[in-house]
C-alpha cells in the first residue's frame, strides 16, 4: 500500500489525505486502535510476545535485506507496506485492504533504487509512528533520543504490547520481527520490555557507507522538491534518515551540534562522517557497560555478510534461535556486494572520512582498512 516506497516515489491521493487526517487526529487512532483491541481481547491475550527480533543500525547498512531475508521464516511476522497509514489499527485496516482488493501489482524496485524489489506484502518499518505518538520529542534533534532500562511509559507499554500481540494473530506468526533505524537508541528500553529480546545490528565500512547515506539523501532531497506528497509520507512514516526534513538521531552525544552546523554549512561528507562516528560510538558503548545487552546483541559487519552469506546468515539464524529452514542457501543467492554505485569521493575527502571514523571503526575489527590513516 505504501508506493512511496517504491518505484518512482508516488504516493496515491487516497493514501495521502487519510495519512494526513491521521497526523492531525493521533489520539483519535490511538482510542481506535485500543477499541480494536478491546475487541479482539480474548484472542489477543492468548497470544504471547516470544524473544521479539530487532534489527536496528544506521540506515544502509544492510538492514533491509536482513529483514526481507527473516521475515521469510515461518515463525516470523513483520509490518507490510500494505500496514501504512493506519498503523494503529492493523487488525480492522488489513481486513478493509483485503477487500478493497489489492492495487500494488507486480513487485518493483523500491524508491531507494538499490535493486530491493517490494510489493504491499513486504516486510518494512512502520513501528515508527507508534513510539511517535507516545513519545513526541523522538525526533526533536536537540533532545537525547536515548531510552533506556530506566524509560518509563505505561501507555506506550500497553499499547505497543497488544498491537504486537495482534500483528502476531493477524499474521499467524509466533515471533515478532521489526527493522527499526531509531532502536539502535533503545536497546535498554527494549530489553527492559522484552528480556528475551534479540538484537541484530549491521555495522558497514564507513567509506561505503557514507557514499550510500549520501546517494540516498540526494535521492530523496530531488524526489521531495518535485512533489510534496513524498515528504509528507517519509514524515507521517517516521523517516527522517533523507531527505528534505532530514534529523540527526540524538545520542547524548556532544557531536550532535557538530554533525548539525556542518550540515548546515553544506560539508555533507565531513557531517557524515561525524554522524556514523557518533551512531556506533554509542552503540560501542552501550555494549560495552551493559552485559545483558551484549548478551542480546548480534553485531555484524555488512562487508562479512556480503562475503560468506550462507555462513553469516547461519549464525544470525542461530542468534535468534530460528531454525534454519531454506534461508542460508537464499541468502547466498540475494546477497552480494553492490554494484549499483561506488564511491565518488576526492583523494581529500576520502581521507577525511578515515581519519573520522577511524577509532570508531576499529571497535568493530576495521583496523586493517584505516590503518594508513592512523
Amino acid at each position: 500500500m505504501s508506493e512511496a516506497s517504491h518505484g518512482s516515489m508516488h504516493v496515491p491521493g487516497w493514501q495521502d489525505r487519510l495519512g494526513g487526517w491521521i497526523e492531525r487526529h493521533p489520539r483519535f487512532w490511538l482510542r481506535l486502535g485500543d477499541w480494536e483491541t478491546s475487541f479482539l481481547r480474548e484472542q489477543v491475550e492468548q497470544v504471547t510476545i516470544d524473544r521479539p527480533i530487532y534489527v536496528t543500525g544506521l540506515a544502509r547498512s544492510g538492514s533491509t535485506i536482513l529483514l526481507e531475508l527473516l521475515a521469510r521464516h515461518s515463525e516470523v511476522a513483520s509490518h507490510r507496506y500494505r500496514d501504512f497509514p493506519a498503523v494503529p489499527v492493523p487488525w480492522a485496516w488489513n481486513w478493509f485492504v483485503d477487500r478493497a482488493g489489492s492495487n500494488g501489482g507486480p513487485a518493483q524496485e523500491r524508491a531507494h533504487k538499490d535493486g530491493i524489489a517490494v510489493t504491499p506484502e513486504s516486510p518494512e518499518a512502520f513501528e515508527e509512528p507508534l513510539w511517535s505518538a507516545y513519545f513526541p520529542e523522538a525526533h526533536d534533534p536537540r533532545t537525547s533520543s536515548v531510552l533506556d532500562g530506566m524509560t518509563s511509559n505505561p501507555a506506550f507499554e500497553s499499547f505497543y504490547l497488544d498491537h504486537l500481540r495482534k500483528l502476531l494473530l493477524l499474521r499467524n506468526g509466533r515471533r515478532y520481527l521489526a527493522k527499526g533505524n531509531y532502536n539502535v537508541t533503545r536497546l535498554g528500553y527494549l530489553l527492559k520490555l522484552f528480556p528475551d529480546a534479540r538484537f541484530v545490528i549491521p555495522v558497514r565500512d564507513p567509506l561505503w557507507h557514507v557514499a550510500s547515506l549520501m546517494k540516498q539523501h540526494q535521492l530523496f532531497c530531488r524526489e521531495e522538491e518535485q512533489n510534496a506528497r513524498v515528504l509528507r509520507h517519509m514524515r507521517r512514516s517516521g523517516h527522517f534518515e533523507f531527505g528534505l526534513d532530514r534529523r540527526v538521531i540524538n545520542t547524548g552525544d556532544p557531536r550532535v551540534e557538530l554533525v548539525v552546523s556542518l550540515w548546515d554549512e553544506g560539508r555533507e561528507v565531513e557531517g557524515w562522517a561525524h554522524y556514523w562516528a557518533m551512531i556506533y560510538d554509542h552503540v560501542a558503548d552501550v555494549l560495552e557497560s551493559d552485559a545483558a545487552i551484549r548478551e542480546a546483541a548480534m553485531v555484524l559487519r555488512y562487508e562479512d555478510l556480503c562475503e560468506n552469506p550462507s555462513t553469516v546468515f547461519s549464525r544470525i539464524l542461530a542468534h535468534c534461535d530460528l531454525a534454519p529452514e531454506e534461508l542460508p542457501k537464499l541468502a547466498a543467492q540475494r546477497i552480494k556486494h553492490p554494484s549499483y554505485y561506488r564511491p565518488s569521493f576526492t583523494q581529500e575527502e576520502e581521507a577525511m572520512i578515515r581519519r573520522i571514523t577511524a577509532p570508531s571503526a576499529q571497535r568493530f575489527g576495521y583496523a586493517a582498512q584505516l590503518r594508513d590513516v592512523l
